[in-house]
């Protein structure tokens, strides 16, 4: 498995992650299964949410128990989590981020998490909050590292006038069917649809400032209205994946992330899949580097045009 700097620190992550939002849905026997065949696989980047949940399960504490958590099996791990999102509001508080890692680090029985994210944007955001958080987990010893989630360059720079420690990650959604990033890039001065931003820059952004671009939903097109791969609706796009999969030896779905693996930016892909057959297969575009014609091919077989 393929690994890549985290943003500007010095932790090494493999380029794809399992999101564990799922998880919750398992048995701890298939949890525990899912965990180990990640980890076979070199994937041992672990993303959770204080939000994964259903009304009585958590997704972290089904982890923890399934992976049956001590201090040797923690330390071969690199676990993430999200904060700031309520169930009708969002909280960028001081009080709610430091409550909120205090219940993920229970439900998780670790000491630490390696990297916190906030998860969307608090429209009553005080950033002054935030760091004096941000300040107390560091020194504690309970957060190592910092990041955001869904936002765009100006509300990180907001943060970062404040918050001292590098903010080394930003979790957005991207996959071949959810591209805007690279749609508004390509056409600059253009009056079509694919020209119109809605992230402000965020691709050329995290370049410049060296913050890793974590692709989420990686195998969903619109709002998460459903999986492309394997889809009848998207023929053309199917058949293109099926072609490269088939010149590399990989799955359609393993094709699409290394679509995203292949740009330069070098953005790690969460994959939220609790199929292990799936994952595994998924694991293996980790080594793999398409051509620049195949990218291409890729994108215009998913609709794009070229201006």
């Amino acid at each position: 498995m393929k690994q890549l700097k985290l943003g500007t620190s010095s932790l090494e992550v493999p380029n794809i992650g399992l999101g564990c939002m799922r998880i919750k849905d398992l048995s701890k026997t298939e949890a525990e299964k899912v965990i180990r065949n990640a980890m076979d696989a070199g994937i041992n980047f672990f993303d959770h949410a204080d939000i994964y949940a259903d009304e009585n399960v958590q997704a972290d504490t089904v982890f923890a128990e399934a992976a049956g958590m001590n201090d040797d099996l923690r330390e071969k791990m690199i676990i993430q989590t999200k904060c700031g999102i309520r169930s009708r509001s969002f909280d960028f508080s001081k009080e709610h981020i430091i409550e909120s890692v205090e219940q993920s680090l229970k439900r998780l029985q670790t000491d630490y998490i390696d990297v916190l994210l906030l998860h969307r944007p608090d429209a009553l955001v005080e950033p002054e909050e935030v760091a004096e958080a941000f300040n107390e987990l560091e020194e504690s010893g309970k957060v190592k590292h910092f990041g955001v989630s869904n936002q765009n360059p100006m509300q990180i720079e907001l943060l970062k006038k404040h918050v001292k420690q590098d903010l080394i990650a930003n979790q957005l959604q991207f996959s071949i069917m959810h591209s805007g990033m690279i749609d508004a890039g390509l056409n600059v001065n253009m009056k079509n649809t694919p020209s119109i931003s809605h992230d402000d820059s965020i691709l050329d952004y995290s370049r410049l400032h060296d913050m890793t671009i974590q692709a989420w939903s990686p195998f969903q097109y619109g709002m998460m209205e459903g999986v492309f791969v394997d889809n009848d609706k998207f023929p053309e796009l199917n058949k293109q994946l099926r072609e490269i999969g088939d010149r590399y030896n990989i799955t359609p779905s393993a094709a699409a992330v290394a679509w995203i693996l292949r740009h330069p930016a070098g953005i790690q892909t969460i994959a939220g899949t609790m199929n292990t057959e799936r994952l595994t297969g998924i694991a293996k575009a980790s080594d793999v580097m398409l051509t620049r014609q195949e990218w291409y091919d890729i994108y215009l077989a998913a609709g794009n045009e070229l201006p």
